[in-house]
């Protein structure tokens, strides 16, 4: 999001943080909500159009929205919706965008009070990993012939209780309504928000072994030490990388394995 977009998500994400969500309940229903408004507003185009209209007056569209899902749903659902609709957007659906990321944080927030955020971070993780290594799932999940609710059916028997019931949550959204972009790329967002959440990075650790605990505490710590912020590891176990260890965090790639010192040397001797 840029310019106008990015102003009014600001004051979005600051008015959920002023709402003081604790209750776990509260929060899952909160993002329960702002999903199905999502899912309204994209499939409803002329009132995603009208409800981002610049034009109108935000009153206007604010009581619009109030009328709407008054009774519907929560308070602070009907509030929070009602604030975006009379912000102002750089287009239609960077509005809908923010709305899903606020339910997002709804679900983080949830976590936060079960005190599952890692298993929440973890989970996103372990399952797009599992999808990655089994293109028959992905396609399943990816595919527009499968009903939604066989989608949501598969997903249960794969993953309740070897989740939490936020992590199938979420992944369920993103599954169902993937809103036009890649699983991963879905599962990348939810990942994001939660790390930022806790103003903690994620780092993707490559290495042919695990990593003992006190390994994995080390590496938290100099990392950290390193970025300025606390740093949640994601590892995978990947024997071509031979020995040593990869770190990827965000778009930096700090690699110290054997094979990457190899395929150096290779280089340089092609050369």
């Amino acid at each position: 999001m840029r310019g106008a977009s990015r102003a009014s998500f600001a004051s979005l994400t600051d008015r959920l943080a002023a709402e003081q969500v604790s209750s776990a309940t509260v929060a899952t229903r909160l993002g329960d909500e702002l999903f199905a408004v999502v899912g309204l507003l994209d499939a409803e185009h002329g009132l995603r159009r009208a409800l981002s209209d610049p034009g109108k007056p935000a009153e206007e569209k604010g009581a619009v929205a109030r009328a709407l899902l008054h009774g519907k749903v929560s308070q602070r659902t009907e509030g929070l919706v009602a604030a975006a609709v009379e912000s102002r957007w750089a287009t239609p659906r960077d509005m809908v965008d923010a709305l899903e990321q606020l339910a997002v944080e709804a679900m983080v927030l949830a976590a936060e009070a079960d005190d599952t955020l890692d298993d929440l971070e973890d989970g996103l993780f372990r399952f797009g990993r599992v999808v990655a290594g089994q293109p028959d799932l992905r396609a399943a999940l990816d595919s527009t012939w499968l009903p939604a609710e066989r989608k949501r059916e598969l997903l249960a028997a794969l993953l309740r209780g070897k989740v939490t019931p936020v992590t199938l949550r979420l992944i369920t959204q993103m599954v169902t309504l993937p809103r036009g972009r890649p699983l991963p790329v879905a599962l990348d967002m939810c990942a994001s928000i939660a790390g930022r959440h806790r103003e903690q990075l994620i780092a993707v650790v490559r290495s042919a072994v695990d990593l003992t605990d006190a390994q994995r505490s080390r590496l938290a710590d100099a990392l950290a030490a390193s970025y300025g912020h606390r740093v949640h590891l994601n590892v995978v176990i990947d024997p071509s990388v031979m020995g040593g260890i990869s770190v990827r965090i965000g778009d930096e790639l700090i690699d110290g394995t054997v094979a990457s010192r190899l395929a150096t040397v290779r280089r340089k001797l092609a050369g």
